[in-house]
């Protein structure tokens, strides 16, 4: 009020104004963290997050290891002799062409990936989870592959498990697409090659 008894509205207005906006300031200060402390950690995050892999350093022959939803996926690039020597593994593996259900559609096929060249599988035995051991020398009844230590499974270079062995069904195939020609990301299924 001034000397004479009025109001003075532009000070009024001013003053309101200023507490609404210092007021709104200071409710977002307060929503940020308590907003940030719903979202999930980064460990969390990290654990389903897809993993993008660079495949260009990767020689024929060679595998890489990498962590994807706390499994151990495998990436194998495959020489052509390797290709060649599935074929004569599949009266001896269980499931040659993958057609049980639980692979993907790309999947469904002698070398089990979507390019021949490179194999992307789980590296965890379907028996009880053991993590197999690569072996990739040739003797007169292995072609290489994967044996599992704990209980004696065998899988070829597809990841196809042997007949006659406790693992029931073929190393798990991960969804995962190329992103480019030496990129692949996996964990998230990019369709049909």
């Amino acid at each position: 009020m001034s000397d004479t008894g009025a109001v003075d509205l532009d000070k009024r207005r001013f003053l309101t104004n200023s507490t609404a906006v210092v007021g709104g300031i200071g409710a977002a200060a307060a929503a940020v963290p308590f907003l940030a402390s719903w979202k999930p950690s980064a460990r969390a995050e990290a654990a389903g997050a897809p993993v993008e892999v660079d495949l260009s350093k990767l020689q024929p022959g060679e595998r890489v290891t990498i962590e994807w939803r706390g499994k151990p996926v495998w990436i194998l690039r495959r020489t052509p002799e390797t290709l060649s020597a599935l074929n004569q593994d599949d009266a001896k593996v269980a499931d040659p062409e993958s057609a049980e259900p639980m692979q993907p559609e790309y999947a469904q096929n002698q070398h089990r990936s979507i390019n021949p060249e490179f194999l992307v599988l789980v590296g965890l035995c379907t028996h009880l989870g053991c993590v197999p051991v690569y072996q990739p020398e040739v003797t007169a009844d292995w072609n290489g592959g994967f044996y599992c230590p704990c209980h004696g499974s065998r899988f070829d270079l597809a990841g196809r498990v042997y007949k006659s062995v406790p693992a029931p069904l073929n190393l798990e195939v991960p969804p995962y697409h190329f992103v480019a020609d030496n990129r692949v990301l996996i964990g998230v299924d990019g369709g049909a090659a």
